[in-house]
């Protein structure tokens, strides 16, 4: 099981979900993943739970500050991008016509970190690590394993995000439709797709964070059995998996997918 010790600059590293019932979240994915869940203090009235698995982080919840509630934010997964400095992508989204959600700031001595809401309206976050470098494992069975961006403007979010991080865009068409990959480099770091009217009503701009897993349907099953609904059924991809999106209990959304040629 290969495992991280860093990330590069422009890498996704972490995901954490804000919920309204930190206790009933808890359950529902250690249940439904196996993850092995460890409180930690985060300042007054506050609990960061960190899930492993065996022994390696992939990611945490909390519950949502009444601050949030009152901003009528919902339940959600947050994905994390390593960067070498925030506060200086903080200051080049802001100039990019991206807006600040939460200004530089320091968690602890685990890291520095901003949320930015891109000028399309998708959230995402930008951590610097210092004690805390991201995931241990990912690209692993109940792993983060991408990152998806779902836009009503693929062209200004493309804009962005190469000059925010310096990827290059890469577009094909899957049959249909087309998809954006955002290449790192040589490695993809996530990929980017157009909201459309068939998707429903009301989907806002979001990132959003896929899992792998070793059996997509068994595991949406256990999430409907567990109190989770299904947002997108399962469906096959060809030549990348299968997948599906669930809302937790409280209602935060996630994809899991069965891929057909996990990365090494």
């Amino acid at each position: 099981m290969p495992e991280f010790k860093e990330y590069k600059h422009g890498t996704f590293c972490w995901i954490d979900c804000a919920t309204t019932d930190a206790e009933g979240a808890k359950k529902f994915y250690t249940e439904l993943f196996g993850w092995e869940p460890t409180d930690e203090p985060a300042g007054p009235d506050m609990v960061y739970t960190r899930f492993s698995q065996g022994g390696k982080s992939v990611g945490a919840l909390y519950a949502m500050t009444r601050e949030m509630r009152e901003m009528n934010i919902p339940p959600h997964w947050m994905s994390y991008v390593s960067v070498d400095n925030v506060d200086a992508i903080a200051a080049k989204a802001k100039e990019l016509g991206a807006a600040l959600q939460m200004e530089p700031g320091d968690v602890f001595e685990a890291g520095r970190m901003a949320v930015i809401k891109d000028p399309t309206g998708a959230h995402f976050a930008v951590w610097q690590a210092n004690k805390h470098h991201g995931a241990d494992i990912c690209n692993e069975p109940v792993s983060l394993t991408w990152n998806e961006l779902m836009t009503n403007d693929v062209d200004k979010a493309g804009a962005f995000y190469t000059n925010l991080f310096g990827y290059s865009a890469e577009t094909r068409d899957m049959g249909g439709f087309n998809y954006t990959s955002f290449m790192n480099g040589e490695q993809p770091a996530g990929g980017m797709m157009a909201i459309t009217p068939e998707m429903g009503e009301g989907i806002p701009p979001h990132w959003a964070a896929y899992l792998a897993v070793e059996d997509c349907d068994d595991t949406v099953a256990r999430a409907e059995s567990l109190g989770g609904k299904v947002v997108v059924p399962a469906s096959d991809i060809p030549g990348v998996g299968r997948f599906a999106f669930v809302a937790d209990p409280q209602g935060a959304v996630f994809g899991v997918i069965k891929l057909a040629n996990p990365p090494a």
